[in-house]
């Protein structure tokens, strides 16, 4: 096999997902389609302050699908990875690949913040014995990581970004590398999040990212709306099986689409506002690293997260860098921001939609915002009979990743 596996392509062979849609990629395509919202009250026993008590929690519990004796070793995001991986490698067909040429790569924005703020509450009332063992393995931002590397056996690499909410689709253009530059032949990737903490939606909320509107849970994440207020913390996780054209097509592999191109880049700005130009340029890489031209492109799925900045910053640059022309969707309006998770599922999403040749309504786009300028799809889903989307994910800390799907015949 050649060093350089480029001209093969990268295919999509298998899909995994638990998110506040469902508890399968299936069931949470199914929930974008029905237009429902994963968004919900907080427990009644969530502390008064901070005053957000609304969130997008996953509808499945992890714990059912690797057994209580494996779960209580791992912090929950990463037994949102292990189960979203196991069910993406199940999806593919469990392919038959050397240990050596299966790698995994999946990311994370904060990392186990849950056990790290759990193991130190522990610690403070009852003194170092009573720690778990696996604390330090709990809270590393590896750790899902590693942790789907020992699932499957996979030898050829367990890499970890920590790129914000960049990392879930960043993970996804890594294994677009490993596998073109012959260092893989099945790449599992994607993101996972879990960070539903006091402590996290204080700290959210005090850099007034996240939406105190009140009212009914469903109504606060609208995307691209006049009246948006900001985002909406959710968990999950999203993972996909990518393969060598070659490797999958000589084992008959079904497959979902393509992944034809990605970019990655740093705005290297601001810490946490977003940059058109920035993204402009992740764009335009990605469209280059597919070989596409901007009117190739029929689909965008918006990074979109419903802050009244970000969601103009993004209309811009997809206006210069693809034009008005493609249907935008922005599915954050029902899952809420799975932070790390939300790249993989958005690449995910546009992906289906291509594959089925249906694009999902962006929920709660009551009043456009005059100033957004795109075609975003809003209302009904829209048939489409398209080849070629585009999925970004941005970060704080200035980080872009566009990411190009095509259908594939």
């Amino acid at each position: 096999m050649s060093r350089d596996s480029r001209d093969e392509g990268v295919l999509v062979t298998g899909l995994g997902a638990l998110t506040p849609l469902g508890g399968s990629a299936a069931e949470s395509w199914q929930g974008l389609l029905q237009q429902r919202s994963g968004i919900r009250s907080l427990p009644a026993d969530w502390p008064e302050d901070p005053p957000v008590r609304i969130a997008g929690t996953v509808t499945a519990d992890p714990v059912e699908a690797l057994g209580r004796v494996h779960a209580r070793k791992l912090d929950r995001g990463e037994q949102l990875a292990v189960a979203a991986a196991r069910e993406a490698f199940r999806d593919a067909g469990e392919p038959s690949v050397e240990p050596e040429r299966l790698a995994v790569v999946v990311g994370t924005g904060i990392g186990g913040v849950l056990s790290a703020l759990g193991q130190d509450d522990l610690y403070e009332r009852s003194g170092t014995r009573k720690l778990s063992s696996y604390a330090v393995p709990m809270l590393m931002p590896n750790g899902p990581a590693a942790w789907v590397s020992m699932d499957l056996g996979a030898r050829a690499g367990a890499r970890a970004p920590v790129s914000a909410c960049a990392a879930g689709a960043e993970s996804l253009a890594l294994g677009l590398d490993l596998i073109r530059l012959g260092r893989a032949d099945v790449v599992v990737a994607g993101g996972t999040e879990a960070c539903l903490h006091p402590f996290m939606v204080a700290a959210f909320t005090q850099m007034k990212a996240l939406s105190q509107q009140g009212g009914d849970p469903a109504a606060v994440s609208r995307p691209f709306d006049a009246n948006r207020s900001g985002f909406v913390m959710a968990e999950g996780a999203a993972v996909v099986v990518l393969e060598r054209a070659g490797f999958a097509r000589a084992r008959g592999a079904r497959v979902y689409g393509t992944l034809a191109g990605a970019a990655v880049n740093s705005s290297a700005r601001h810490i946490s506002a977003s940059d058109s130009e920035g993204q402009v340029l992740a764009m335009r890489a990605a469209l280059r690293d597919a070989g596409l031209e901007p009117d190739d492109i029929g689909h965008v799925h918006a990074h979109a997260t419903s802050t009244p900045g970000g969601d103009l910053a993004e209309a811009e640059a997809v206006a210069k860098a693809i034009g008005v022309h493609p249907a935008v969707t922005a599915t954050k309006s029902m899952t809420g921001h799975m932070l790390g998770a939300s790249g993989a599922f958005g690449a995910m999403s546009a992906l289906l939609a291509l594959h089925h040749g249906v694009v999902p309504a962006t929920l709660n786009l009551d009043e456009p915002d005059p100033r957004v300028g795109l075609d975003v799809v809003a209302g009904h889903n829209r048939a489409v009979d398209l080849d070629a989307a585009l999925a970004n994910s941005f970060g704080f800390g200035g980080h872009n990743v566009s990411l190009v799907l095509t259908r594939t015949a």
